[in-house]
């Protein structure tokens, strides 16, 4: 499932969309992806809107328009992506597919914006308001702004002091954006095992997992999220990173050289390096 730099890579789909109106809504108003909103909202809202904005937090994202009535009243577009969710921008005129479940047509400038999604685990949400959605302004702190603190950290690990560390990286009332592969990074960055349980750091240890969680949600924006949104794939982070070799075959740690280990911790599978993650019984 795309994380918080996947997202924001594929919000940047979308861009060239900015301050042209949207003259035509297509959509499959049964489709899966509708299930948090009343896809004839969409339809009766949109028309004639003007695409102002977009932003990503978390693991969602919002583009804002403007609606063609008298009040101009803010309409309020979400999306996330789930498993398979992608965003593209192509000529006009085109018919849509199967998988296409919202498009966007911008006839002025020769464009549609298309969310399509074929195994439709994403979701499309929507407001009509001048007031965030709770669906928007409910969402975390993200990991690299200055709410992020140690202290805010050291508590939510407080709280839950008999999990283990991997299961509560995951956990997005805190750790906004981050998955699978970030939880797996970060620890790894960080030289502490998955199964840690949270209430054993040490007050030394805390500061490392802060650091470490604000450095990679950082870099893989800087990576992934700031990367040509025209390219087919976002692209992957550096060889030095335990991403590039998590799951090759006879993987070894890029640090110790010494082979990686996997196993389902917190309900999700997880790769550590045992040399540099050491875990005390």
């Amino acid at each position: 499932m795309p994380e918080l730099a996947e997202v924001e890579y594929m919000r940047r789909r979308w861009n060239p969309g900015i301050g042209h109106l949207v003259a035509t809504v297509r959509l499959h108003p049964r489709a899966g992806v509708f299930k948090a909103c009343d896809a004839t909202e969409l339809a009766r809202w949109l028309p004639g809107a003007r695409l102002e904005s977009s932003a990503a937090a978390a693991k969602q994202m919002v583009f804002r328009l403007t609606a063609a009535d008298a009040a101009r009243t803010p309409l309020w577009l979400g999306v996330h992506l789930g498993m398979t969710g992608e965003l593209t921008v192509r000529p006009a005129g085109l018919p849509d597919k199967k998988a296409e479940h919202l498009i966007l047509d911008q006839p002025e400038a020769r464009q549609s914006l298309v969310f399509s999604d074929f195994r439709m685990f994403g979701q499309v949400q929507f407001h009509a308001g001048a007031e965030a959605p709770g669906w928007w302004a409910g969402i975390a702190p993200a990991v690299t702004s200055v709410e992020f603190t140690v202290e805010a950290v050291a508590e939510f690990l407080r709280r839950r002091a008999r999990a283990p560390l991997k299961a509560v990286l995951l956990m997005q009332e805190r750790f906004p954006g981050i998955g699978n592969w970030m939880a797996d990074e970060i620890l790894w960055r960080a030289a502490l095992h998955p199964a840690r349980r949270c209430g054993e750091l040490t007050p030394a240890e805390i500061k490392k997992l802060h650091r470490e969680t604000v450095w990679v949600a950082a870099q893989a924006l800087r990576l992934i999220g700031e990367a040509d949104p025209s390219t087919p794939q976002w692209p992957d982070p550096p060889d030095d990173w335990l991403f590039q070799h998590r799951w090759a075959e006879g993987g070894r740690c890029p640090r110790t050289k010494k082979p990686l280990e996997r196993a389902t911790i917190g309900g999700r599978t997880t790769c550590w390096s045992p040399a540099r993650q050491k875990l005390s019984r």
